[in-house]
């Protein structure tokens, strides 16, 4: 059984709209983006800290989104083949899903660890020691795995005809719904609700947060300090809203618009720009990230 994978980017590339080199170039932008910054992190001892450890898992999270995601189609481009197999379909569906989930709930552990600095800064030190900033990446990869493989499970409980079209340019779970030729009603609603747990209950949780962040920051009586106590949040809430924004135009379009087109342009959004956004959102808005990449840029600068 094969699923014959169409996206309507695809198609427009062909027009002239777009480039499969700009394509390239934005997934080596992103790759190399990210891998920048989790050397720089890695390279400077300053920056040997709880926040910026879970920054460098996250960007690792969106350097195997990419790379789970992007060269297939790149590859489909080039070959005009377009077609992918029901078991591939259903690995890409696996590594793609666990790391979008592990980005999820990295950005939630990023959320608390912002929640105890500001909230408990006495003790901060104590609460996000190594063994317990260890702990929490490792059950976000879990939980996140686990998320993958009931999506895993439930797509290949469905029926599909022989050759399906797929208006994505990868294989994700809510559109294969729409796909199936048996009837999904009960299977629908289990996949949402997967999809609400592991999406809802995080960022409720950074809420949660964030919410508890505001009422001590406005506690702070000079306006510099409340300043200094927000402006490390910034760039954490910057990414949340450009992911979770995305996200929900994703879901949203293929839930209640039939237009292929709409639902292209938020996966283009969901999938290719908010994970080469990240590094620069971090590096532009963090002094100390910009120091530790001038750092690192000079040592790996081969000498004259």
């Amino acid at each position: 059984m094969s699923l014959n994978s169409y996206f309507l980017v695809s198609q427009r590339i062909q027009n002239g709209s777009f480039s499969s080199g700009m394509f390239l170039s934005t997934y080596l932008v992103t790759v190399l983006g990210n891998l920048l910054l989790i050397l720089a992190v890695s390279s400077d001892s300053h920056l040997h800290t709880p926040m910026y450890f879970f920054l460098s898992n996250l960007s690792l999270s969106n350097i195997g989104f990419t790379c789970a995601t992007i060269p297939n189609m790149l590859m489909d481009l080039q070959t005009h083949q377009r077609m992918i197999s029901y078991v591939d379909c259903l690995v890409q569906l696996s590594f793609s899903t666990a790391f979008r989930y592990t980005e999820v709930l990295l950005l939630t552990v990023k959320a608390y660890d912002r929640f105890v600095a500001i909230c408990q800064p006495l003790h901060y030190s104590v609460i996000m020691n190594s063994h317990f900033c260890s702990l929490l990446v490792w059950v976000s990869l879990f939980l996140s795995l686990l998320g993958s493989q009931l999506h895993c499970w439930m797509v290949s409980e469905f029926t599909f005809c022989p050759e399906v079209e797929i208006p994505h340019f990868f294989c994700d779970p809510f559109l294969l719904l729409n796909l199936a030729c048996s009837d999904t009603t009960t299977k629908k609603i289990l996949v949402y609700c997967i999809g609400a747990i592991f999406g809802g209950i995080p960022f409720s949780g950074i809420l949660f947060s964030y919410t508890q962040i505001v009422s001590s920051i406005l506690k702070v009586p000079s306006s510099s300090g409340k300043y200094k106590a927000f402006s490390t949040c910034g760039s954490h809430l910057s990414v949340v809203f450009l992911f979770y924004g995305t996200c929900l135009g994703v879901y949203l379009s293929s839930a209640v618009s039939s237009s292929v087109r709409s639902g292209a342009i938020a996966s283009v959004m969901y999938s290719v720009v908010t994970p080469m956004l990240n590094p620069f959102i971090y590096s532009l808005r963090n002094r100390d990230i910009r120091k530790a990449l001038q750092r690192f840029c000079r040592l790996a600068k081969p000498p004259t």
